[in-house]
């Protein structure tokens, strides 16, 4: 083929029409009309001697050819892109872009309202969305372009996926105020629940995956106990309202617990056995690494988990405590 027949655009189209499937779409995506966006397919067509999309229903369906040259033409345009890139310092005022994260409904209550607020006074034309930490694999979602930033435990993720750490996130144990069986037993707020207790009761779980044990069950079974899990839940404040429903026990990052607690009628106490603390980390593609406006909303990520207090929190409980073990079950 000859290259000097090939301009930028083409491969912008190709990519648009691989994402989307639609030449419609693709056009909107890329800001071209459906006649430009056929013209350029057609070009392409020409120039590769195949079809490249061939119409199902109302998509277009790459072929074998299409799908083989997907992922290098795609690392080709970032890297012309970064090329080009201009370095200088961003202007949150002019900043005019979406911003993806992805993360538990931890960071969704707990963060997103105080990074809102901030990020809206210091760039009025960003926008910010957040997808449930259940939407898939983070390092996928990260070369897709379809996050930005995912706030999570410690993950495996790809060589190219860069990342710093946020806070220590230790666990503490959430009942209903007026759990009879801690009654009964004289147990004040704040202490050390017995561990023929804590395994004698039922226990709820934050699983993202449907699993029954997590990291609090590997501790168990390390001292040789066990406990009941009689609900698992996907969102963490779901696990808040069935405990402050019923006589379920559950583990929870602490920082989780005391905000919790200010609303829902749940007391607080100390966990019978060390639990690994995982550290939550922020993760992006390297590719964004000294990107402006990328690098200046990390740093807004950093200041308002810093403002929310979620550093001290967990430094102060992470004095001394066991590290050891997994730490990236989606569980606890």
């Amino acid at each position: 083929m000859n290259l000097n027949a090939l301009d930028l655009n083409l491969i912008r189209v190709f990519d648009a029409l691989l994402r989307e499937r639609s030449v419609t779409r693709a056009g909107e995506q890329i800001g071209l009309s459906q006649p430009a966006v056929s013209a350029a397919l057609n070009r392409l067509r020409h120039l590769l001697n195949d079809q490249l999309f061939v119409r199902r229903g109302n998509d277009m369906m790459p072929t074998p050819r299409a799908e083989s040259m997907a992922e290098p033409l795609r690392v080709a345009l970032r890297e012309i892109e970064r090329v080009f890139h201009s370095a200088k310092a961003v202007d949150p005022v002019e900043l005019e872009r979406t911003f993806t994260f992805m993360g538990a409904d931890f960071f969704s209550m707990m963060l997103m309202p105080t990074l809102a607020a901030r990020i809206a006074g210091a760039a009025p034309r960003a926008s910010l969305r957040f997808l449930d930490s259940a939407r898939g694999d983070v390092s996928r979602l990260l070369q897709d372009d379809e996050i930005d930033v995912a706030l999570e435990r410690p993950l495996e993720v790809s060589d190219w996926v860069s990342s710093t750490p946020l806070f220590h996130s230790p666990f503490a144990i959430i009942a209903a105020s007026d759990n009879a069986a801690i009654r009964q037993a004289g147990i004040m707020e704040g202490e050390l629940l017995p561990i023929e207790l804590f395994c004698e009761l039922p226990h709820v779980l934050r699983s993202i995956d449907g699993s029954m044990s997590g990291s609090t069950d590997e501790a168990l079974r390390k001292i040789g106990r066990t406990r009941r899990v009689s609900l698992a839940l996907p969102h963490f404040q779901a696990v808040a309202l069935a405990v402050a429903n019923g006589n379920h026990l559950a583990a929870v990052p602490r920082q989780f617990a005391v905000w919790a607690a200010k609303t829902l009628p749940l007391v607080i106490f100390e966990p019978p056995l060390p639990i690994a603390v995982p550290e939550i980390r922020m993760y992006w593609h390297a590719r964004h690494d000294d990107e402006p406006p990328h690098r200046w909303v990390r740093d807004q990520i950093l200041e308002a988990v810093g403002a929310l207090g979620f550093v001290e929190s967990g430094a102060a409980e992470n004095a001394g405590a066991w590290s050891g073990g997994r730490t990236d079950q989606p569980a606890v």
